[in-house]
């Protein structure tokens, strides 16, 4: 995986409105519903199990707890959880 520093927004691209979590490494995550959440920007997977998730983020890490946990689609860049989610904890750095 490529490394990649944290960047804040800044005022021009604030003023040209581009997207925060396209310009920075701020993690972006869209949950659907209790059996699916979605997560940009994420820096690699620490721990992997059916009901337990541990997600490295450039902020901290996210831990994800469920059942029948999976890993639907990854890049470099993004990351599908889908199961029975439980609960999202966030840790940060």
């Amino acid at each position: 995986m490529k490394k990649r520093k944290f960047k804040k927004y800044t005022k021009l691209e604030k003023m040209l409105e581009i997207p925060r979590e396209v310009v920075s490494s701020d993690v972006k995550i869209t949950i659907l519903g209790f059996d699916e959440i979605y997560i940009e920007n994420y820096k690699n997977i620490l721990e992997y199990g059916e009901s337990f998730i541990k997600i490295n983020i450039f902020s901290g890490t996210i831990n994800i707890h469920g059942f029948n946990l999976n890993l639907e689609q990854m890049t470099d860049d993004d990351i599908r959880v889908t199961g029975k989610i439980d609960s999202i904890e966030f840790e940060e750095a």
